[in-house]
């Protein structure tokens, strides 16, 4: 019988250390209990696929031109071969779903998954292997159910695209560090010596989307992480630079279909 496992403490070195390509079984995971700090692990990749869950608190994925962002009951989709970093916050519990390529039809480029209570139950029990499983044991059956879920699950838009072109860097590393700016786009055409039309294009160009749409997404991806970390809405509100909590209450249910507080609940209990 193989051992159970669960890795706790570091992030950093729990992922860098375990090397899921050496194994060739279709899926494979991982469990990680992290520490009172928040991590980050480097750019690295996989030839497997990658599926990041979250059981408590939340991580940001990094991948080329976005973040992902992965509250509770939910997942990030890496496809393999594609490089990525992790950000998790502090205390959060995380399960690393590995997927051979071609075992099954997930997409092609990363987004995130809902996630059932009884696909996260699957996962946890791979999770208990997580250096293999016998073949055609109990744990292998279960393997072959969860990849047949797992196809079904509904794709959530929890990312923020990110552009490297310098002039919508620059701006993007400015409201990322300070979320509470409220610069409007004609200052900040100002500032990066662009024409404000000019700016306006430029944003829809390399991110998809108008500049107010992206700083209201990054308001949310940031919402998110902080709510999964354990910060009140009024906090995160603050944080934010809301003049109010009601406002910030507004956009979160415009974007996500509930307030905060139901959003969370729901996934807490299981029923989303």
């Amino acid at each position: 019988m193989i051992a159970k496992s669960r890795q706790t403490g570091s992030l950093r070195s729990a992922i860098l250390n375990f090397d899921p390509d050496r194994n060739t079984l279709p899926v494979l995971a991982l469990r990680l209990d992290l520490a009172e700090v928040e991590e980050e692990v480097p750019v690295h990749q996989h030839r497997k696929g990658q599926l990041v869950l979250a059981l408590h608190g939340g991580v940001v994925c990094r991948v080329s031109g976005s973040w992902w962002m992965v509250p509770p009951r939910s997942g990030v989709w890496i496809p393999g071969a594609v490089p990525h970093s992790n950000r998790a916050t502090a205390n959060a519990r995380l399960c690393c779903l590995f997927v051979e390529p071609g075992v099954v039809a997930l997409p092609e480029k990363c987004c995130t998954l809902a996630i059932t209570p009884m696909l996260r139950e699957m996962i946890l029990r791979l999770a208990e292997y997580p250096n293999g499983y016998e073949p055609g044991s109990h744990t292998e059956q279960i393997a072959r159910v969860l990849t047949d879920e797992l196809v079904v699950m509904p794709v959530e838009q929890l990312s923020l695209p990110i552009s490297e072109h310098p002039k919508v860097r620059q701006m993007a590393n400015v409201l990322i560090d300070d979320p509470a700016d409220r610069t409007t786009l004609p200052q900040w055409a100002v500032r990066l010596a662009l024409s404000e039309r000019s700016l306006s294009r430029l944003m829809v160009e390399e991110t998809g989307l108008s500049f107010g749409k992206w700083r209201q997404q990054l308001h949310l991806i940031i919402a998110l992480r902080e709510l999964a970390a354990g910060q009140s809405v009024q906090q995160v509100s603050a944080v934010l630079g809301y003049n109010s909590v009601t406002a910030f209450i507004t956009m979160f249910r415009k974007a996500m279909g509930q307030s905060p507080m139901k959003y969370f609940s729901d996934r807490r209990d299981g029923t989303t």
